[in-house]
């Protein structure tokens, strides 16, 4: 099974590190293929509406180029915002899961609660776009902007864990959380630190679409082409080479 995790930034780095937790979770038989944008050909960072439409089209892209090379078993949208899924499971009839979609719904599944720890607050109306259209209104108690910035979660270890502890403990203690999801791809591998620090499933997304996806997959169930998600009339696939992914060999 092959499985392709799409970071739609241009950092390398991130890139790395999201790929190392979707490896660790994906069990024997699943080969993780990483991929991002080259510079110039996708946002640095996610951190606004601007940046998610540039987004949005970089996963459209790299879903394309990733046909013509045969296609995958399923996809993983990286971003927690989520950008691109719906124009994703036009073009494919496997799985496509996004990172927040993943996280809420097994968060849900660990409590009755959950409360989200993200990166800046100007995407919170973001996060709360996406628990209203996956119906997670009654199930989020909380979400909470930890003013850090994407891009300072790029290294492995991030210096950062002690504001996203705090902010963790926070949801819990003061909001009735009994889970957390955390609200960015970058913070996948402070998961199980925080998980043991708070007391309470910390849930990563990256790894929770992982095992959606690998699940679904074996299943045999995938995208509905019913109506919504049936393939675009006037879609085409991207020439080959019109977009540069380095990060397609991403070890």
């Amino acid at each position: 099974m092959r499985i392709t995790l799409i970071n739609p930034n241009t950092s390398v780095a991130m890139t790395q590190k999201v790929a190392a937790a979707a490896r660790a979770v994906a069990g024997p038989g699943v080969e993780i293929v990483a991929v991002c944008p080259a510079p110039g050909e996708g946002p640095e960072a996610i951190e606004s509406h601007f940046d998610e439409v540039r987004a949005a089209s970089v996963v459209v892209e790299l879903v394309e180029r990733d046909l013509a090379d045969g296609g995958s078993d399923g996809y993983v949208i990286a971003c927690f915002g989520d950008p691109g899924l719906d124009a994703a499971r036009e073009l494919v009839d496997v799985p496509v899961i996004g990172i927040a979609e993943a996280a809420m719904h097994v968060a849900a599944l660990t409590g009755r609660t959950f409360g989200i720890v993200t990166t800046l607050s100007r995407t919170l109306g973001r996060a709360d776009d996406l628990v209203q259209r996956y119906g997670f209104e009654r199930a989020c108690v909380a979400a909470y902007g930890t003013g850090i910035p994407v891009l300072a979660l790029e290294e492995t270890g991030s210096a950062a864990f002690e504001d996203i502890a705090a902010w963790c403990e926070r949801v819990v203690r003061e909001d009735g959380a009994d889970a957390v999801v955390l609200g960015c791809a970058g913070m996948a591998d402070l998961c199980a630190r925080l998980s043991e620090r708070v007391g309470v499933p910390v849930v990563d997304g990256v790894a929770a679409s992982v095992g959606l996806v690998a699940a679904m997959s074996r299943m045999g169930v995938g995208t509905s082409k019913r109506d919504e998600y049936a393939r675009p009339t006037r879609a085409q696939a991207a020439p080959q080479g019109q977009l540069r992914v380095p990060a397609a060999a991403i070890a």
